[in-house]
């Protein structure tokens, strides 16, 4: 283990309450939007707060949305989970598209999940030298520079033909081999 990882807190990977089976449930729980009325860098923060407030409040009825204006101060976004985790970002000088994007960041996560040491279940003496595996394990390198979509890596290609598709060339070959004999 190395040793940035001493000083973050563990815990263990799982679904937040089954999320996304049967329903799913959003786990940011409320968001606290701090700003100035009069500080330059509060400008995108009140331009989200003016344009496209009320609309993330329509659509996203289960988050408490706090809106904290202070004097003198940088524009700050604290969002809290359910799972008891909070996350504060500064939003001095951002623009109004990037705040839009780092509010829908915090609305479709589940928490500071990058601050947490990942523990599993499992435990073993000898771990794989090989690696993890990932879906591009075995996967050609040329396809990092391939021009996708194409022919020579289509799954077409690499399957067998069907049973309908040789039913339809022999009987092409019989009506070829009829034909003949008719003339």
């Amino acid at each position: 283990m190395s040793n940035n990882n001493l000083f973050l807190k563990s815990g263990f990977v799982r679904a937040p309450l089954q999320n996304g089976v049967g329903r799913y449930v959003c786990q940011l729980q409320r968001i606290v939007l701090k700003f100035c009325k009069s500080h330059g860098g509060s400008r995108g923060l009140r331009d989200f707060i003016e344009q496209d407030l009320v609309e993330f409040a329509s659509k996203n009825p289960s988050v408490v949305v706090y809106l904290k204006p202070r004097r003198h101060r940088s524009p700050v976004v604290v969002a809290e989970y359910l799972n008891g985790d909070r996350v504060w970002m500064n939003m001095n000088n951002k623009t109004h598209s990037e705040i839009t994007k780092w509010i829908e960041m915090f609305r479709t996560q589940q928490g500071d999940i990058a601050a947490t040491r990942l523990r599993k279940y499992q435990y073993t003496d000898y771990p794989s030298v090989q690696g993890p595996w990932t879906p591009f394990t075995f996967k050609a390198p040329e396809l990092n520079v391939a021009e996708l979509p194409s022919e020579e890596y289509s799954a077409n290609n690499r399957l067998p033909m069907s049973a309908t598709e040789q039913l339809k060339i022999m009987f092409e070959k019989k009506v070829l081999q009829i034909k003949p004999k008719e003339e």
